[in-house]
Protein backbone atom coordinates (compact mmCIF):
# COMPACT_ATOMS: atom_id res chain seq x y z
CA UNK A 1 0.00 0.00 0.00
CA UNK A 2 1.25 3.35 -0.42
CA UNK A 3 0.61 4.79 2.93
CA UNK A 4 -0.07 2.88 5.90
CA UNK A 5 -2.17 3.89 8.86
CA UNK A 6 -0.46 4.97 12.06
CA UNK A 7 -2.47 2.98 15.26
CA UNK A 8 -2.87 3.83 18.55
CA UNK A 9 -2.31 3.11 21.71
CA UNK A 10 -3.95 1.36 24.05
CA UNK A 11 -5.49 4.85 26.36
CA UNK A 12 -4.21 6.92 23.38
CA UNK A 13 -6.10 9.87 21.91
CA UNK A 14 -6.66 11.44 18.33
CA UNK A 15 -5.12 14.61 18.09
CA UNK A 16 -7.59 17.35 17.24
CA UNK A 17 -5.91 18.00 14.26
CA UNK A 18 -5.75 13.93 13.55
CA UNK A 19 -9.38 14.24 13.83
CA UNK A 20 -10.20 17.34 11.61
CA UNK A 21 -7.52 15.21 9.16
CA UNK A 22 -9.48 12.01 9.35
CA UNK A 23 -13.29 13.76 9.50
CA UNK A 24 -12.08 15.55 6.19
CA UNK A 25 -11.12 13.06 3.88
CA UNK A 26 -14.26 10.89 5.11
CA UNK A 27 -15.96 14.28 4.09
CA UNK A 28 -14.47 14.37 0.65
CA UNK A 29 -14.54 10.85 -0.13
CA UNK A 30 -18.05 10.43 1.08
CA UNK A 31 -18.73 13.66 -1.58
CA UNK A 32 -17.19 12.22 -4.23
CA UNK A 33 -19.30 8.80 -4.12
CA UNK A 34 -22.33 10.60 -3.88
CA UNK A 35 -21.80 12.89 -6.87
CA UNK A 36 -20.25 9.97 -9.11
CA UNK A 37 -22.83 7.56 -8.53
CA UNK A 38 -26.16 9.48 -7.37
CA UNK A 39 -26.88 13.16 -7.49
CA UNK A 40 -25.00 15.94 -8.27
CA UNK A 41 -25.71 19.95 -8.24
CA UNK A 42 -24.86 22.04 -11.04
CA UNK A 43 -26.01 25.92 -12.41
CA UNK A 44 -27.50 27.20 -15.05
CA UNK A 45 -24.99 30.06 -16.75
CA UNK A 46 -26.93 30.69 -19.98
CA UNK A 47 -30.42 31.65 -21.20
CA UNK A 48 -30.46 28.55 -23.40
CA UNK A 49 -33.11 27.11 -21.77
CA UNK A 50 -35.67 29.54 -21.10
CA UNK A 51 -37.95 29.53 -20.42
CA UNK A 52 -38.02 25.85 -18.63
CA UNK A 53 -34.74 27.17 -17.00
CA UNK A 54 -33.66 30.21 -16.59
CA UNK A 55 -29.71 31.61 -15.51
CA UNK A 56 -29.02 31.45 -11.69
CA UNK A 57 -31.07 28.24 -11.52
CA UNK A 58 -29.27 25.78 -9.13
CA UNK A 59 -30.34 21.80 -9.58
CA UNK A 60 -29.49 18.63 -9.22
CA UNK A 61 -29.05 16.05 -11.56
CA UNK A 62 -29.42 12.13 -10.98
CA UNK A 63 -26.51 9.48 -12.04
CA UNK A 64 -29.20 7.17 -10.93
CA UNK A 65 -31.86 7.33 -13.37
CA UNK A 66 -29.66 6.75 -16.86
CA UNK A 67 -27.06 4.57 -14.10
CA UNK A 68 -24.13 6.08 -13.29
CA UNK A 69 -21.18 6.46 -15.46
CA UNK A 70 -17.62 4.65 -14.19
CA UNK A 71 -15.06 7.64 -14.28
CA UNK A 72 -13.15 7.90 -17.84
CA UNK A 73 -10.25 9.95 -16.14
CA UNK A 74 -10.09 8.66 -12.50
CA UNK A 75 -7.19 10.44 -11.07
CA UNK A 76 -8.91 13.98 -10.96
CA UNK A 77 -8.49 16.55 -7.88
CA UNK A 78 -11.60 16.23 -6.49
CA UNK A 79 -14.21 18.81 -6.99
CA UNK A 80 -13.03 20.67 -9.52
CA UNK A 81 -13.97 19.93 -13.42
CA UNK A 82 -11.40 20.38 -15.72
CA UNK A 83 -9.65 22.89 -14.57
CA UNK A 84 -8.24 23.84 -10.82
CA UNK A 85 -9.62 27.00 -9.61
CA UNK A 86 -7.45 30.32 -9.19
CA UNK A 87 -4.49 28.63 -10.69
CA UNK A 88 -6.15 27.55 -13.85
CA UNK A 89 -4.14 24.77 -14.49
CA UNK A 90 -5.60 20.88 -15.34
CA UNK A 91 -7.42 19.27 -12.58
CA UNK A 92 -7.12 15.67 -14.08
CA UNK A 93 -4.16 13.51 -15.29
CA UNK A 94 -5.09 11.95 -18.18
CA UNK A 95 -1.98 9.48 -18.28
CA UNK A 96 -4.61 6.69 -16.85
CA UNK A 97 -8.03 6.26 -18.54
CA UNK A 98 -10.35 3.92 -18.47
CA UNK A 99 -13.07 2.60 -20.81
CA UNK A 100 -16.99 4.14 -21.32
CA UNK A 101 -18.66 1.68 -18.70
CA UNK A 102 -21.70 2.77 -17.23
CA UNK A 103 -23.99 1.49 -14.12
CA UNK A 104 -27.29 -0.53 -14.78
CA UNK A 105 -30.08 2.66 -14.68
CA UNK A 106 -33.72 2.71 -13.68
CA UNK A 107 -34.41 3.94 -17.15
CA UNK A 108 -33.12 4.99 -20.93
CA UNK A 109 -33.24 8.62 -22.27
CA UNK A 110 -36.80 9.08 -23.53
CA UNK A 111 -38.08 11.86 -25.62
CA UNK A 112 -38.56 15.75 -23.50
CA UNK A 113 -36.21 14.33 -20.58
CA UNK A 114 -34.04 17.29 -19.37
CA UNK A 115 -30.17 15.86 -19.65
CA UNK A 116 -26.76 17.07 -18.73
CA UNK A 117 -24.30 15.96 -21.15
CA UNK A 118 -20.23 16.74 -21.94
CA UNK A 119 -20.35 18.70 -24.99
CA UNK A 120 -19.60 16.88 -27.80
CA UNK A 121 -17.07 18.82 -29.47
CA UNK A 122 -15.44 19.55 -26.61
CA UNK A 123 -12.59 17.42 -27.70
CA UNK A 124 -10.41 20.17 -28.78
CA UNK A 125 -10.57 23.85 -27.03
CA UNK A 126 -8.58 26.78 -27.38
CA UNK A 127 -7.65 27.57 -23.28
CA UNK A 128 -7.81 31.13 -24.29
CA UNK A 129 -11.53 31.39 -25.73
CA UNK A 130 -13.05 28.43 -24.18
CA UNK A 131 -16.53 30.27 -24.93
CA UNK A 132 -16.30 29.66 -28.56
CA UNK A 133 -16.19 26.29 -30.21
CA UNK A 134 -13.27 25.10 -31.81
CA UNK A 135 -14.27 23.79 -35.15
CA UNK A 136 -16.45 26.82 -35.86
CA UNK A 137 -12.75 28.60 -35.20
CA UNK A 138 -11.25 26.48 -37.86
CA UNK A 139 -14.04 27.37 -40.02
CA UNK A 140 -13.76 31.21 -39.93
CA UNK A 141 -10.40 31.62 -39.30
CA UNK A 142 -8.47 28.24 -40.61
CA UNK A 143 -5.73 26.34 -38.89
CA UNK A 144 -2.92 28.45 -39.19
CA UNK A 145 -4.53 31.00 -37.73
CA UNK A 146 -6.28 29.84 -35.07
CA UNK A 147 -3.07 27.82 -33.97
CA UNK A 148 -0.85 31.03 -34.11
CA UNK A 149 -3.66 32.79 -31.76
CA UNK A 150 -4.45 30.83 -29.35
CA UNK A 151 -3.19 27.67 -26.85
CA UNK A 152 -4.77 24.40 -28.16
CA UNK A 153 -5.65 21.38 -26.19
CA UNK A 154 -7.36 18.07 -26.02
CA UNK A 155 -9.94 16.52 -23.38
CA UNK A 156 -11.47 13.38 -22.55
CA UNK A 157 -14.65 12.77 -22.58
CA UNK A 158 -15.96 13.59 -19.46
CA UNK A 159 -13.64 16.49 -18.38
CA UNK A 160 -15.36 18.21 -21.12
CA UNK A 161 -17.91 21.23 -20.83
CA UNK A 162 -21.02 20.04 -18.90
CA UNK A 163 -24.76 21.59 -21.28
CA UNK A 164 -28.18 21.12 -20.39
CA UNK A 165 -30.87 20.17 -23.26
CA UNK A 166 -34.00 18.60 -23.83
CA UNK A 167 -33.96 15.47 -25.39
CA UNK A 168 -36.01 15.70 -28.84
CA UNK A 169 -35.43 12.44 -30.92
CA UNK A 170 -33.71 9.28 -29.25
CA UNK A 171 -31.57 6.20 -31.37
CA UNK A 172 -33.55 5.32 -34.43
CA UNK A 173 -35.82 8.12 -34.20
CA UNK A 174 -35.94 10.53 -37.80
CA UNK A 175 -35.58 13.89 -37.26
CA UNK A 176 -36.81 17.08 -39.28
CA UNK A 177 -36.88 20.47 -38.30
CA UNK A 178 -39.41 22.80 -40.69
CA UNK A 179 -39.80 26.12 -40.22
CA UNK A 180 -39.20 26.03 -37.14
CA UNK A 181 -41.21 23.08 -36.14
CA UNK A 182 -39.44 19.51 -35.06
CA UNK A 183 -40.62 16.02 -36.14
CA UNK A 184 -40.11 13.32 -35.06
CA UNK A 185 -41.24 10.29 -36.97
CA UNK A 186 -43.25 12.59 -39.11
CA UNK A 187 -44.85 13.87 -36.39
CA UNK A 188 -45.39 17.29 -35.23
CA UNK A 189 -43.50 18.22 -31.77
CA UNK A 190 -44.64 21.73 -31.38
CA UNK A 191 -42.86 23.78 -28.80
CA UNK A 192 -43.52 23.31 -25.17
CA UNK A 193 -44.63 26.57 -23.05
CA UNK A 194 -41.58 25.84 -21.00
CA UNK A 195 -39.82 27.24 -24.53
CA UNK A 196 -39.37 30.27 -26.45
CA UNK A 197 -38.91 31.44 -29.48
CA UNK A 198 -39.38 34.87 -31.77
CA UNK A 199 -42.06 36.46 -33.10
CA UNK A 200 -42.71 39.84 -35.30
CA UNK A 201 -45.53 41.61 -33.87
CA UNK A 202 -47.61 44.64 -35.42
CA UNK A 203 -49.41 47.11 -32.93
CA UNK A 204 -52.27 48.96 -34.27
CA UNK A 205 -50.91 51.77 -32.92
CA UNK A 206 -48.24 53.71 -31.31
CA UNK A 207 -50.42 54.73 -27.73
CA UNK A 208 -48.91 51.19 -25.96
CA UNK A 209 -48.77 51.27 -22.53
CA UNK A 210 -46.28 48.09 -22.55
CA UNK A 211 -47.46 47.55 -18.46
CA UNK A 212 -50.11 45.45 -20.56
CA UNK A 213 -46.85 43.13 -21.81
CA UNK A 214 -45.16 42.77 -18.38
CA UNK A 215 -48.31 41.71 -16.75
CA UNK A 216 -48.40 38.53 -19.32
CA UNK A 217 -44.35 38.04 -18.09
CA UNK A 218 -42.43 39.67 -20.57
CA UNK A 219 -39.21 41.90 -19.66
CA UNK A 220 -39.09 44.97 -21.31
CA UNK A 221 -35.49 45.53 -23.24
CA UNK A 222 -35.09 41.54 -22.93
CA UNK A 223 -38.06 39.76 -24.83
CA UNK A 224 -39.34 43.12 -26.55
CA UNK A 225 -37.37 45.13 -29.21
CA UNK A 226 -38.43 47.63 -31.43
CA UNK A 227 -37.70 47.36 -35.18
CA UNK A 228 -40.16 50.19 -36.93
CA UNK A 229 -43.05 52.06 -35.84
CA UNK A 230 -45.73 49.86 -34.05
CA UNK A 231 -43.13 46.83 -35.09
CA UNK A 232 -41.14 44.81 -32.33
CA UNK A 233 -39.90 41.79 -31.95
CA UNK A 234 -41.01 39.57 -29.29
CA UNK A 235 -39.43 36.23 -27.99
CA UNK A 236 -42.23 34.73 -26.14
CA UNK A 237 -43.87 30.84 -25.17
CA UNK A 238 -46.98 29.36 -27.46
CA UNK A 239 -48.75 30.59 -24.40
CA UNK A 240 -47.38 34.09 -24.37
CA UNK A 241 -48.10 34.92 -27.91
CA UNK A 242 -51.83 33.22 -28.08
CA UNK A 243 -52.69 35.99 -25.19
CA UNK A 244 -50.53 38.76 -27.31
CA UNK A 245 -52.93 37.46 -30.15
CA UNK A 246 -55.95 38.35 -28.29
CA UNK A 247 -55.16 41.95 -26.76
CA UNK A 248 -57.39 44.67 -29.40
CA UNK A 249 -54.61 46.91 -30.11
CA UNK A 250 -52.45 44.03 -31.42
CA UNK A 251 -52.78 43.86 -35.55
CA UNK A 252 -50.77 40.83 -36.63
CA UNK A 253 -48.19 38.01 -34.23
CA UNK A 254 -46.00 36.23 -36.90
CA UNK A 255 -43.15 33.72 -36.07
CA UNK A 256 -40.01 34.39 -37.36
CA UNK A 257 -37.54 31.55 -38.80
CA UNK A 258 -34.97 31.02 -41.50
CA UNK A 259 -36.38 30.66 -45.15
CA UNK A 260 -36.25 26.93 -46.04
CA UNK A 261 -33.43 26.37 -48.48
CA UNK A 262 -30.99 29.01 -46.93
CA UNK A 263 -27.96 27.65 -46.12
CA UNK A 264 -26.28 28.27 -42.74
CA UNK A 265 -22.46 27.37 -42.62
CA UNK A 266 -22.84 27.09 -39.00
CA UNK A 267 -25.53 24.61 -39.07
CA UNK A 268 -24.88 20.19 -39.28
CA UNK A 269 -23.35 18.58 -40.40
CA UNK A 270 -21.83 22.22 -42.46
CA UNK A 271 -22.29 20.19 -46.07
CA UNK A 272 -22.58 22.84 -49.22
CA UNK A 273 -24.66 19.86 -50.77
CA UNK A 274 -27.39 20.23 -47.45
CA UNK A 275 -29.45 23.21 -47.52
CA UNK A 276 -29.72 23.23 -43.42
CA UNK A 277 -30.59 26.43 -41.45
CA UNK A 278 -31.31 26.34 -37.35
CA UNK A 279 -35.43 26.48 -38.54
CA UNK A 280 -35.03 23.94 -41.77
CA UNK A 281 -33.11 21.01 -41.71
CA UNK A 282 -33.23 17.09 -42.10
CA UNK A 283 -34.06 14.46 -42.50
CA UNK A 284 -32.03 12.87 -40.43
CA UNK A 285 -31.82 9.61 -38.64
CA UNK A 286 -30.38 9.29 -35.30
CA UNK A 287 -27.93 6.77 -34.87
CA UNK A 288 -28.83 3.69 -32.82
CA UNK A 289 -26.66 0.81 -31.01
CA UNK A 290 -27.09 -1.71 -33.55
CA UNK A 291 -27.68 0.28 -36.84
CA UNK A 292 -26.08 0.17 -40.05
CA UNK A 293 -25.36 2.91 -42.18
CA UNK A 294 -23.67 2.85 -45.86
CA UNK A 295 -20.95 4.20 -46.29
CA UNK A 296 -20.93 6.77 -49.37
CA UNK A 297 -20.90 10.62 -50.34
CA UNK A 298 -24.82 11.08 -49.03
CA UNK A 299 -24.17 9.26 -45.79
CA UNK A 300 -20.41 10.31 -44.74
CA UNK A 301 -21.06 13.98 -44.09
CA UNK A 302 -23.67 13.35 -41.42
CA UNK A 303 -21.91 10.27 -39.59
CA UNK A 304 -18.21 10.56 -40.36
CA UNK A 305 -17.94 12.50 -37.07
CA UNK A 306 -19.75 9.50 -34.44
CA UNK A 307 -18.11 6.97 -36.88
CA UNK A 308 -14.44 8.64 -36.45
CA UNK A 309 -14.05 10.65 -33.10
CA UNK A 310 -16.92 9.02 -30.77
CA UNK A 311 -16.26 5.54 -31.96
CA UNK A 312 -12.58 5.60 -32.38
CA UNK A 313 -12.59 4.40 -35.93
CA UNK A 314 -9.67 5.33 -38.37
CA UNK A 315 -11.79 6.42 -41.47
CA UNK A 316 -10.74 7.41 -44.77
CA UNK A 317 -11.72 7.56 -48.60
CA UNK A 318 -9.12 6.75 -50.89
CA UNK A 319 -10.99 7.16 -54.73
CA UNK A 320 -14.64 5.76 -54.30
CA UNK A 321 -13.38 3.33 -52.12
CA UNK A 322 -13.95 4.36 -48.26
CA UNK A 323 -11.30 2.59 -45.64
CA UNK A 324 -12.78 1.77 -42.07
CA UNK A 325 -9.71 0.50 -40.05
CA UNK A 326 -7.16 0.30 -42.88
CA UNK A 327 -9.79 -2.29 -44.85
CA UNK A 328 -12.38 -1.42 -47.51
CA UNK A 329 -16.25 -1.70 -46.43
CA UNK A 330 -19.14 -0.09 -47.65
CA UNK A 331 -21.43 -0.11 -44.69
CA UNK A 332 -20.83 0.80 -40.88
CA UNK A 333 -22.86 -0.61 -37.49
CA UNK A 334 -23.22 1.71 -34.55
CA UNK A 335 -21.52 0.76 -31.15
CA UNK A 336 -23.42 3.81 -29.18
CA UNK A 337 -26.80 5.15 -29.10
CA UNK A 338 -27.09 8.73 -29.77
CA UNK A 339 -29.49 11.38 -29.05
CA UNK A 340 -30.84 14.92 -30.94
CA UNK A 341 -30.54 17.64 -28.06
CA UNK A 342 -32.00 21.01 -28.38
CA UNK A 343 -32.70 24.21 -26.23
CA UNK A 344 -35.97 25.45 -25.27
CA UNK A 345 -35.15 28.89 -26.11
CA UNK A 346 -35.43 27.80 -29.88
CA UNK A 347 -33.24 30.42 -31.20
CA UNK A 348 -30.68 31.56 -28.82
CA UNK A 349 -29.43 27.75 -28.21
CA UNK A 350 -25.64 26.06 -29.48
CA UNK A 351 -27.42 22.42 -29.38
CA UNK A 352 -27.65 19.54 -31.94
CA UNK A 353 -28.31 21.79 -34.87
CA UNK A 354 -24.80 23.24 -34.44
CA UNK A 355 -22.76 20.10 -33.38
CA UNK A 356 -24.53 16.68 -33.96
CA UNK A 357 -26.50 13.83 -31.95
CA UNK A 358 -24.60 13.40 -28.65
CA UNK A 359 -23.42 9.76 -27.74
CA UNK A 360 -24.06 8.16 -25.19
CA UNK A 361 -20.67 7.87 -23.05
CA UNK A 362 -21.35 11.57 -23.20
CA UNK A 363 -24.30 11.21 -20.89
CA UNK A 364 -24.25 12.45 -17.50
CA UNK A 365 -27.37 12.57 -15.80
CA UNK A 366 -31.30 13.17 -15.68
CA UNK A 367 -31.78 16.86 -14.65
CA UNK A 368 -34.84 16.13 -10.97
CA UNK A 369 -35.29 19.92 -9.72
CA UNK A 370 -34.20 23.23 -9.12
CA UNK A 371 -33.14 23.66 -5.59
CA UNK A 372 -32.31 27.39 -5.54
CA UNK A 373 -32.56 30.46 -8.25
CA UNK A 374 -31.66 34.03 -7.70
CA UNK A 375 -31.77 36.79 -10.51
CA UNK A 376 -27.83 37.26 -11.01
CA UNK A 377 -29.03 40.85 -11.80
CA UNK A 378 -28.96 42.00 -8.15
CA UNK A 379 -27.46 41.05 -4.90
CA UNK A 380 -27.79 37.39 -3.90
CA UNK A 381 -30.37 37.49 -0.71
CA UNK A 382 -32.09 39.81 -2.76
CA UNK A 383 -33.16 38.42 -5.56
CA UNK A 384 -34.12 34.92 -5.02
CA UNK A 385 -36.78 33.51 -7.15
CA UNK A 386 -39.00 31.75 -4.15
CA UNK A 387 -41.38 30.89 -6.94
CA UNK A 388 -38.86 27.95 -8.09
CA UNK A 389 -37.30 26.70 -5.30
CA UNK A 390 -37.93 22.75 -5.24
CA UNK A 391 -39.11 23.32 -8.58
CA UNK A 392 -39.56 19.89 -10.79
CA UNK A 393 -38.03 19.98 -13.90
CA UNK A 394 -40.40 19.04 -16.89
Amino acid sequence: MWFKKKKLKPGEKKSKAREWTDAVIFAVIAATIIRVFFIEAYVIPSGSMEKSLLIGDYLFVSKVNYGARIPMTPVAFPFAHHTMPLIGTKAYWDGVEWKYRRLPGLGAIQRNDVVVFNYPQGDTCALENQDADYYELLRHSGRAAVYAQYTIVSRPVDKRENFIKRCMATGGDVMAIKQGLVYVNGKAVPLENTGQTDYIVTLKSAAVNFEVFEDLGFVINKDIAAISVNTYQFTGSPEQMNKVKALDFVSQVKEIYAPAGERDPDIYPYDPNRKWNIDNMGPFVVPKKGWTVKLDSVSMPLYERAIRIYEGNSLEKKGSVWLLNGKPASSYTFKMNYYWMMGDNRHRSSDSRYWGPVPEDHIVGKALFVWMSHDTAGSFFNQIRWNRIFKIIR
